[in-house]
């Protein structure tokens, strides 16, 4: 596992590994239809800049998902709270929470919500991989302060 910030990080999974580049987000959600767990994905963010971070993960859950039409972030998490982002002609409403639950929820639609942990970026490559492994595992009841304290990631 290379945690070398100025290289890229090697990221273990199912059918091999994955490079995830330096300032580059990574996103991974449940490959089952099932939702029964408490997160149906898990974010690690690789900055604190919102507008750098932000219109990545919304073309991402966008192919996934559908049109994204709101999220909900963690105030305490990033620099500069916008209202609003427009990513590809699309309008996402962004709505901040001051509970710092390291928590992030997408709403595709009117009602349709889906719950993701969200890493800290300063999370070393092995510990966010264990972490968002965790999030995404079916049947999953643990919180995202159980999830990033099991896997060693401190909350700053």
């Amino acid at each position: 596992m290379n945690d070398d910030p100025s290289g890229p990080v090697v990221l273990p999974t199912e059918s091999g590994t994955r490079r995830a580049f330096p300032d580059a987000a990574l996103l991974r959600m449940a490959t089952t239809s099932r939702r029964d767990g408490t997160f149906d994905g898990a974010w690690w963010p690789r900055s604190r800049n919102l507008a750098a971070q932000l219109p990545g993960l919304i073309r991402a859950l966008t192919d996934k998902l559908g049109a994204v039409t709101r999220i909900g972030l963690d105030a305490g998490a990033w620099d500069v709270h916008l209202h609003s982002m427009a990513v590809d002609g699309h309008l996402v409403r962004i709505d901040w929470s001051e509970v710092e639950d390291h928590t992030m929820l997408v709403t595709r639609g009117q009602q349709d919500i889906f719950s993701f942990l969200m890493l800290p970026p300063h999370a070393d490559g092995t510990a966010a991989h264990a972490a968002m492994t965790l999030a995404v595992r079916d049947g999953n009841s643990a919180s995202a302060a159980e999830i990033l304290a099991a896997t060693g990631i401190a909350v700053r």
